[in-house]
């Protein structure tokens, strides 16, 4: 290594070629030699694929370090410790600076991880394989935030280590106009999401003082996050007609759970469906946690399992607490809603905090994929936003509540009380007002009857 080294490139075409050449010993492992599946004999690429959901990757196995010009050892013959099972392969993820999609961002990104030193220094190390894993590995898709993956094949014994060549994506197209990376966001989808945070704004610090608004809000929240998983998982509409029918979905929800309250007048009903929305964005803030990565939650059965109870857990506070309770939701989920309107004009990792298990119940095979999403000066600057926003109004409301009582009542349940005291109550005036149907049929017959002239109808009594 220490010796000088000419190295040629020859281009039919005028261009900028940015390079990367790093040297091995005869007792590295080679990245890629095991190769069956990709065109190069020897292959030390890592193979990325996308979509919305998903961002996987691929690499062919690797064997142990041989001198030159003296046959490699046979990769699949054998599977004792002197053959390539012995070797362990390190993933290591690195993300780019946020909201930057400039070729010098990329460009400096891969000088910081192009070796095995740098992507130990810089990079984050994901999970280790043994040489029996499957050499295909998926991640969850962030559109617009650049990510470098790397793949450090190390030998235990020899204590040696090789890097296969770095891969990036951004989980979007630069060559799309409509949905490309640099037009992340449609319109619909910002109109839609600057509504909900100014609704938001409004339910974290007047929710509820103004009850019927804010059962308003979550059953909108309701009704339209489970018809758009049930649209998008039965149809292949557009996504703005979708979007559409949520929102329209979403105000049917929010009047049923309005007309409910009004009819039967039961705050319980109402306030376990906010505890429930409380619920799912607890849950979903544990799951992204790092805890979220644990292995056991790969399986589908044991990961709704656990969400569901989380979900359960917390309306059961609000039976003992619902004044509380309820003005605890309207802080923390009204702050989130800001949140989510600023993720739609520029990204932060905090919307996938609710986007990943939207994703997980849009797809099916997401439950593979390794959660991971950065967390940069944009996020931390959102993180205490959402906790001031969310501290202030929960104070501000207990504040402004103390001394009234707990939730106002309901207008159709005071209705058929004021109605029973007039019956029963002779003392009062309106007890002898007939009642608008007998007034209104009264005026029609009177419309309709021959008017009699003035005048003594009956004998004078004696």
């Amino acid at each position: 290594r220490d010796a000088p080294h000419f190295i040629f490139l020859l281009s039919m075409f005028v261009c900028w070629i940015d390079h990367y050449i790093d040297f091995v010993l005869c007792a590295d492992p080679v990245p890629g030699a095991c190769n069956l599946e990709f065109p190069l004999e020897n292959d030390p690429n890592i193979y990325l694929r996308y979509n919305i959901y998903e961002t996987v990757i691929r690499f062919a196995p690797a064997n142990i370090g041989h001198a030159r010009d003296v046959t490699p050892p046979a990769c699949d013959v054998d599977t004792g410790s002197s053959t390539r099972w012995r070797l362990e392969y390190d993933v290591y993820q690195y993300f780019l600076p946020e909201n930057d999609l400039s070729e010098q961002s990329l460009v400096s990104g891969i000088e910081r991880v192009a070796s095995v030193s740098s992507m130990e220094e810089n990079g984050r190390k994901l999970m280790t394989l043994s040489s029996k894993d499957r050499t295909e590995l998926s991640f969850n898709s962030i559109p617009g935030q650049g990510v470098i993956y790397s793949i450090i094949v190390r030998d235990p014994i020899t204590n040696t280590s090789a890097s296969y060549i770095p891969v990036h994506t951004y989980a979007c197209s630069f060559a799309s106009i409509l949905d490309g990376c640099t037009t992340l966001g449609k319109i619909s989808t910002k109109v839609f999401f600057t509504i909900t945070g100014l609704a938001g704004l409004f339910v974290c610090f007047l929710g509820h003082r103004f009850f019927k608004c804010e059962l308003f809000c979550m059953g909108f929240a309701f009704g339209a996050f489970f018809f758009f998983v049930l649209i998008t998982r039965t149809t292949m509409l557009d996504y703005n007609i979708r979007l559409t029918l949520t929102a329209v979905i979403g105000v049917v929800g929010g009047v049923i759970l309005v007309m409910t309250w009004w009819r039967f007048g039961s705050v319980m009903a109402c306030v376990v469906v906010v505890g429930l929305i409380l619920g799912f964005l607890v849950s979903s803030i544990v799951f992204f946690t790092p805890l979220g990565d644990l292995a056991v939650f790969r399986n589908d059965v044991v990961f709704w399992v656990t969400f569901s109870c989380i979900v359960l857990i917390v309306p059961l506070f609000f039976i003992r607490w619902p004044r509380e309770g309820n003005i605890t939701t309207c802080g923390i989920v009204g702050a989130y809603m800001v949140v989510l309107t600023v993720n739609a004009y520029t990204y932060t990792s905090l919307s996938y905090i609710t986007m990943d298990i939207l994703k997980r119940f849009l797809n099916s095979n997401f439950s593979r994929a390794f959660i991971s999403v950065p967390l940069q000066n944009i996020d931390f600057i959102m993180i205490t936003v959402w906790v001031v926003l969310a501290v202030s109004g929960i104070v501000v409301q207990l504040y402004r509540e103390r001394s009234r009582p707990f939730f106002p009542p309901s207008p159709y349940v005071m209705w058929r009380q004021e109605r029973e005291r007039r019956k029963t109550n002779v003392l009062d005036p309106s007890h002898h007002i007939p009642s608008f149907p007998a007034r209104l049929l009264a005026r029609a017959r009177q419309l309709t009857r021959h008017t009699e002239p003035a005048g003594e109808r009956t004998p004078l009594l004696l």
